[in-house]
């Protein structure tokens, strides 16, 4: 491999031009195509398998006219104190406010009236009016949306409160100016690192372009492959994230060859042969991990983890072709002033250890008390995720400052904390000799159940066949007793089904997201399993050992659920939750655990396979296993420091978005690689494989056999091209040269 990319790494470098052009014209391309897309829809969430994706399908084919699937609103009412919503004058408002929604759009599909619905709390001081559109929440016109945003302006200048709900408010998630401040602080980050302007602004641009690139792919085929607003999120955030840190090592490798004395051309084919070899491995386990999502079966985070596992492949592709042309049209700037003027004048100078070497030699003589340090610590932080709560977040979870939130709070001081979160009870009556008596039953019996308020009376769609019935539960829709009310109205269907042949289903978004948490945990270990497993074999192929592997694996477990840990401590505990944002606790969302595995699993491999990869090709060529962990932290510290920090500040800055999913993902993935690259690999890695010794590297002989040669570390492109460049490296037998750089 590292031979291909070798020459992969010069044919770029020679044909710059051409290379270039390619990409910027597939820049384009994508480009025109996000353009002329129509207005990408709200990805159809669905949960196949489960009761309540089975109740929702079965009410779209039986009460079509329902519109399902179809965005809603609640237009909530609050009287003036000493006053009631059944005042005349207050009547007359609100029902001023449906007419006007009723006329306002040919979208709606219904509209309903509070005082003739029971939508009028007991003690008269709150009332809602429900809106029902024809189409999912992305699909409404901007005048539909305007029309509902100015509905209660009238009757807010009559003295009433006035707010609106539902997710026919949703829009496009904001992730605010922090975004921006990421990429700075990674180009600030890039600056230090290199001492050059040239070689920091490679990786951004070649990043940006990449990441480009991707999104408008993703929003040029959104409508097509019905992906969400948050699918080009994610894949700008991991896209933008592994394209800089990609680029960064091939960069930094190609000066570290120049710096050695080699021609432009040949350390540029030596950087990607090398570094570029690290960089496609390191892509494979990334893209490994957010395909395997799909093994959860769930389309809408199986898409996710395609788009971004694309972006993250046009990554690569780019800091093996686009970077080393790049690198050709900055010439020898690419190096900073000091060391170009070194070169220059030919001076050689011994380099002074630094940091990651006096690191490293910290560790070598205390590695039992660094790793037990980074153990017991990340252990501690890890504590909190034992009380994880999981659910999906509603308007409960939005800012205060939102009219949704305000909705929420109304709805649930007037009527009761489960008022936001009714279940929806289908009754399928097709084989049952008495539909209405077997409905008559489930009603009866829903109704005894402890934590239930409110039982609506049953509707028979046209066929007679299948009726809904609206429960309402006591408290709030993620607690733990509206679970068991869900749980207990599924148990009493199995009687009623067995006695009538009525079937009985549950759904609406509490029980889907009652489900949708199961499906989850279910899915939790087939895919640690498939994940870990496939780059179990990867990673072997890569360091030819079985402790190294094993020893990256349990880190990666290690760092994951330390984050999962902080994650509960700020977003369901409230711990510095004011610090970033978090102005409504709660539940984590049900995906984040099975999320964090597979991002941050191919994230966290990144780190080793780029600094572990140096200590291989150290031990390779001869040095100790103790003198093999210097010089890799000698040559990689830096860079693998610089790549985290500027990881860590991308997705810091999606902690500013205004949808909480976003804010939730960006903070668990940057406290994830903190907790990965500055604690696992950079302490407990150097200190096992100090305690390992030759042992960290060994493998059965028989699976050395069996397993094929990759040479990561370049090891057969050393032996062709030579030793050092003194002996004619690069420069050496002129037919090895020419089969070498032949395309």
């Amino acid at each position: 491999m590292a031979t291909f990319l070798y020459k992969l790494g010069r044919f770029a470098f020679r044909r710059r031009r051409y290379v270039a052009l390619v990409w910027v014209a597939l820049l384009a391309l994508a480009g025109f195509g996000a353009a002329s897309a129509s207005t990408a829809t709200s990805s159809s969430f669905s949960i196949p398998g489960t009761e309540a994706q089975k109740a929702f399908d079965l009410l779209e084919q039986r009460f079509p006219a329902a519109s399902a699937d179809g965005a809603t609103a609640r237009v909530v009412f609050k009287a003036p104190d000493g006053e009631k919503m059944t005042d005349p004058a207050n009547k007359v408002e609100v029902r001023k406010v449906a007419d006007e929604l009723k006329s306002g759009s040919d979208q709606i599909a219904s509209v309903t009236d509070p005082y003739t619905g029971k939508a009028v709390s007991k003690d008269g001081s709150t009332a809602y009016v429900s809106v029902s559109y024809k189409v999912s929440s992305m699909e409404l016109t901007d005048a539909t949306r305007d029309d509902l945003k100015d509905a209660g302006t009238a009757a807010q200048q009559s003295g009433l409160t006035v707010e609106i709900g539902g997710d026919a408010l949703q829009v496009m998630p904001e992730t605010g100016a922090t975004e921006i401040i990421g990429v700075a602080i990674a180009a600030v980050v890039l600056v230090i690192t290199f001492g050059s302007l040239i070689a920091a602004g490679l990786p951004l641009l070649t990043a940006l372009i990449g990441v480009g690139i991707g999104v408008s792919t993703i929003t040029a085929l959104a409508n097509v492959l019905d992906l969400g607003s948050t699918t080009s999120t994610l894949a700008m955030m991991i896209g933008l994230a592994v394209g800089i840190d990609y680029a960064l090592f091939i960069v930094s490798r190609y000066r570290a060859e120049l710096a050695e004395g080699r021609e432009r051309e040949d350390a540029a084919g030596r950087a990607v042969g090398t570094a570029g070899s690290a960089v496609v491995f390191a892509g494979l386990t990334v893209v490994i991990a957010l395909v395997g999502l799909a093994v959860v079966n769930i389309p809408m985070l199986s898409k996710m983890g395609f788009a971004a596992a694309g972006t993250v492949a046009i990554a690569v592709l780019i800091a093996l072709t686009l970077v080393p042309a790049m690198m050709g049209f900055a010439g020898k700037r690419v190096m900073g002033r000091k060391a170009r003027k070194a070169a220059e004048a030919e001076i050689r100078t011994e380099p002074r250890p630094n940091m990651g070497t006096r690191w490293a030699r910290f560790v070598l003589r205390k590695p039992v008390w660094v790793l037990l340090v980074g153990v017991i610590g990340l252990g501690t932080i890890a504590v909190p995720a034992a009380s994880l709560e999981m659910g999906l977040p509603d308007d409960g979870s939005q800012p205060t400052s939102t009219t949704q939130r305000r909705a929420y709070d109304l709805l649930s001081d007037g009527f009761g904390p489960g008022f936001n979160g009714p279940l929806m009870v289908v009754v399928d009556t097709a084989n049952s000799s008495d539909g209405r008596t077997a409905v008559k039953r489930v009603t009866d019996d829903i109704s005894g159940i402890p934590h239930v308020v409110a039982v609506s009376p049953a509707t028979f769609n046209k066929a007679g066949d299948t009726a809904m019935i609206t429960v309402v539960p006591q408290d709030r829709p993620s607690s733990a007793e509206t679970e068991n009310v869900v749980h207990a109205i599924r148990e009493a269907g199995t009687d009623i089904k067995s006695d009538t042949g009525a079937e009985v289903l549950v759904t609406g978004s509490t029980a889907m997201n009652i489900d949708f948490s199961q499906k989850m945990n279910d899915a939790l270990l087939p895919y640690l399993a498939l994940v870990v497993g496939l780059a179990f074999l990867l990673l072997m192929l890569v360091f030819r050992s079985v402790l190294v592997p094993l020893k990256a694996a349990l880190g990666f477990l290690l760092s994951v659920v330390a984050a999962l840990g902080a994650v509960v401590a700020v977003f369901q505990w409230g711990w510095l939750g004011s610090l970033f944002g978090v102005e409504q606790t709660g539940p984590i969302m049900s995906m984040m655990p099975i999320f964090m595995v597979g991002v941050v699993f191919g994230l966290a491999m990144d780190y080793e396979v780029f600094l572990v990869t140096r200590m291989r090709e150290a031990y390779v060529h001869g040095e100790k296993p103790p003198q093999a962990i210097v010089t890799g932290f000698r040559h990689g510290a830096r860079v693998v420091t610089a790549a985290a920090v500027i990881m860590m500040a991308v997705f810091a800055g999606f902690i500013g978005s205004s949808e909480s999913m976003i804010k939730m993902i960006g903070f668990s993935l940057a406290i994830a690689v903190f907790f990965d690259a500055f604690v696992v690999r950079m302490a407990i890695v150097p200190a096992v494989l100090a305690l390992l010794g030759k042992r960290a590297w060994w493998l059965p002989r028989w699976l050395d056999r069996l397993l094929p040669n990759v040479d990561v570390e370049g090891e057969k492109l050393r032996k062709q091209l030579g030793g050092t460049p003194s002996d004619g490296e690069g420069h050496g037998d002129a037919q090895g040269e020419r089969e070498l750089t032949r395309v």
